[in-house]
């Protein structure tokens, strides 16, 4: 199963590391990703393979925005058909 999974926050050291170490313990691969910094802010989206995944989407999305919770940013983690279905014309 692929997902999106973006975050959104003021920009600061540790928010790339802090995600992508999680991952690495939850056993999701990262497929695509791409950042940026607008003005003052970190942005970026990650297509993520959770085909491996050693837990349950549900628990994984908990998982995940705990660490956004401690970084003090917003992660959002979506299906990526439900993703594609919400930005359909």
């Amino acid at each position: 199963m692929k997902t999106i999974l973006t975050v959104i926050g003021k920009d600061k050291p540790g928010i790339v590391a802090g995600i992508s170490q999680k991952l690495f313990e939850l056993n999701i691969n990262i497929l695509d990703v791409t950042q940026t910094i607008m003005d003052e802010y970190f942005t970026m989206i990650m297509l993520l393979d959770l085909s491996k995944v050693n837990t349950s989407f549900d628990e994984a999305k908990g998982v995940l925005n705990g660490v956004g919770e401690k970084l003090q940013v917003k992660v959002n983690v979506q299906r990526e058909e439900i993703f594609d279905a919400m930005h359909r014309l």
